[in-house]
C-alpha cells in the first residue's frame, strides 16, 4: 500500500505507528506500510473490524476467533446470520496446512491458475476441532492479490472477510461509499482509492462437478478452460 493512502479510524482509536490524526476529523494519513500492517493487526487482535481495499472490492476483515467482531460484521452489513463469512488466507499452502479443507483436484487446478487473485473457491471441510468452524461442512476461501491483506493473513492466520456493503446493495467503489453503506462504522477503515467494484468469481468444488455460483472478475470461459 502506498504511504500516501488514507485511513479512517473510530474516535476512540489511539494515534500510533507513525500515523497522524487530523484534528478536525477521523482522517489519518499513513506514513509507512509496515507500520500500518502492525497497527491493523493490533486492531484485529483487539476484536475490531478493519475495512480495507482488496484487488476486487472494499472488504470487512476480522479475526475468526473473535465472536464480537464476527457479530459486528453481520450488524454492519445487516447480513443474515445464516450466510457464513468467506475465509481469507495468505497462500494455498496456508489453506491446506491450517484449515481442515477437503482439497480436491479441481480446487488445485483453480488455485494454481488464479491465486492470488479474484477467485473464491468453496471447499468441503473435514470433521475438525477448529472452534470457529464448528457447524460448517463447507467454506469459501480466497487469496487476494493484495499485499496488505496477504500480510495480515500471514501474520495472524486465516481471517474472515466479506464485501463492505449493506446486504443486498451494490458494493461501493470508494471507501467513503462503503462507510456510508454500513450500518455501523468499523474500528479502522483504509482508503485505497477508486476500486473496480467487481467481486471475485465463486466456484464451488464441493460437488460432483464444479459449479460457478457467482460470476465476477474472472469470466466463465476462463474457469472452464482451467477445469
Amino acid at each position: 500500500m502506498d504511504s500516501g493512502r488514507k485511513a479512517y479510524c473510530d474516535s476512540n482509536a489511539d494515534n500510533a505507528c507513525g500515523m497522524q490524526k487530523n484534528s478536525n476529523s477521523n482522517l489519518m494519513k499513513v506514513s509507512d506500510s509496515k507500520e500500518l500492517i502492525e497497527y491493523a493487526a493490533s486492531v484485529l487482535r483487539d476484536g475490531g473490524v478493519v475495512l480495507t481495499p482488496t484487488d476486487t472490492v472494499y472488504g470487512l476483515l476480522c479475526m475468526p476467533e473473535s465472536a464480537r467482531a464476527v457479530q459486528m460484521i453481520f450488524e454492519m452489513k445487516q447480513r443474515p446470520f445464516s450466510q457464513r463469512l468467506p475465509i481469507i488466507v495468505a497462500s494455498r499452502e496456508q489453506a491446506e496446512e491450517v484449515l481442515p479443507v477437503e482439497w480436491n483436484i479441481h480446487a488445485g487446478k483453480l488455485a494454481d491458475a488464479f491465486w492470488p487473485g479474484a477467485l473464491t473457491i468453496a471447499c468441503g471441510l473435514r470433521k475438525n476441532s477448529v472452534d470457529w468452524l464448528s457447524g460448517r461442512d463447507e467454506a469459501a476461501i480466497r487469496v487476494p492479490d493484495f499485499f496488505f491483506v496477504q500480510e495480515l493473513a500471514r501474520k495472524l492466520g486465516p481471517l474472515l472477510m466479506t464485501s463492505a456493503n449493506r446486504h443486498g446493495v451494490e458494493t461501493p467503489h470508494t471507501v467513503e461509499g462503503a462507510l456510508e453503506s454500513l450500518a455501523v462504522r468499523p474500528a479502522l477503515a483504509l482508503d485505497g482509492g477508486l476500486l473496480s467494484g467487481a467481486p471475485s468469481t465463486l466456484v464451488n468444488v464441493n460437488c460432483p462437478s464444479p459449479v460457478i455460483e457467482r460470476l465476477g472478475s474472472i469470466p466463465k470461459t476462463e474457469i472452464e478452460r482451467v477445469l
